[in-house]
């Protein structure tokens, strides 16, 4: 599925199959979620993707060629592949960890061509080594929702009371594993959307309302999934002194202005810009031990123009998944 020009949907079409370069695997894909960030990309809301592109980032698939000087990886294992698509690894911020913020940095679906066709190559030091065993379908979401969704529980700490603002792909993931780890849950929907709430108390939520609501607590930190600038002061002011509002986004609508005794008080807000790959490393471990439930809706490869629709009525609970 072809992004041709931002603004416009995506086209079903035939391309050649690419062959694997140095240090390169090739990819036969055999699932692939769909992710808000590829509806920013479609709708142009992101500047500069590569044009024609291949959208998606959330790749699960099987090696099955591999070029030259690649080391750790063969034919016929399965692994995963996200956003991060490459790094200089010679910056200041490569050299101190912080892979996900070099300025050359490379990324799949926007940058490189991605998962939402049959076949698509990978740096293979940027891929996941991922259990044969396991689902595909369910295994998918975690390659870009669940790992930003734990880079921002990183962000928050130890809070013990935590606030996910928009329940998604990435909250009902994070939801399960903020509960495992003891936390109490507290998500924010779009007013009146009980459908999600229900679900938001399904995966381990104390309490489920109205973004516009308070908590029955104040918040030790917020997390924001949903892109909608005007939630940050809402999540200032259901902080506590000291607390933190961490932006998941990767877009956000316009930050209304707010008083400034709404940040007083040593709250901070932080945004969280994707992942390096020991994030990847340490979430999909930690996800494997909790043996995650995953809600996923499947889509032919051909329908991935309805997914998206689907994804920006907001009408979808968990995560849509490609599947060629």
């Amino acid at each position: 599925m072809v992004l041709e020009q931002t603004g416009r949907p995506l086209r079903a079409d035939w391309v050649p199959r690419p062959e694997p370069g140095s240090g390169q695997v090739l990819v036969r894909i055999l699932s692939c979620a769909v992710c808000r960030t590829d509806l920013h990309i479609v709708d142009g809301e992101l500047p500069q993707p590569k044009l024609p592109l291949i959208p998606g980032h959330q790749i699960v698939g099987e090696v099955v060629a591999v070029g030259p000087h690649v080391q750790g990886l063969a034919c016929g294992d399965r692994v995963g592949i996200g956003w991060l698509g490459g790094a200089c690894g010679r910056c200041r911020d490569c050299q101190a960890g912080r892979e996900n913020l070099c300025d050359c940095a490379r990324f799949t679906g926007y940058t490189l061509d991605g998962g939402y066709a049959e076949y698509t190559v990978a740096d293979a030091r940027y891929c996941f080594r991922l259990s044969g065993a396991a689902d595909p379908v369910h295994l998918a979401p975690l390659l870009c929702a669940g790992l930003i969704g734990y880079r921002c529980l990183r962000k928050a700490g130890e809070a013990q009371a935590l606030g996910l603002y928009g329940f998604g792909a990435a909250a009902h993931l994070i939801c399960q594993v903020a509960t495992f780890q003891g936390r109490r849950v507290y998500a924010f929907t779009r007013p009146g959307d009980r459908e999600s709430q229900q679900f938001a108390l399904n995966c381990g939520a104390v309490w489920a309302g109205d973004s516009d609501q308070p908590a029955p607590e104040l918040l030790d930190a917020a997390i924001i999934f949903a892109p909608v600038g005007a939630l940050i002061p809402m999540a200032l002011r259901a902080v506590r002194k000291g607390g933190t509002v961490i932006c998941g986004g990767i877009h956000m609508t316009d930050i209304p202005s707010f008083p400034y005794r709404d940040l007083w008080g040593e709250r901070t807000i932080c945004s969280v810009a994707n992942l390096t790959r020991q994030d990847g490393l340490e979430f999909l471990q930690l996800a494997e031990s909790l043996d995650l439930h995953v809600s996923v809706r499947t889509w032919p490869l051909h329908h991935a123009g309805e997914a998206l629709n689907q994804l920006r009525s907001g009408r979808m609970q968990g995560a849509a998944v490609l599947v060629p």
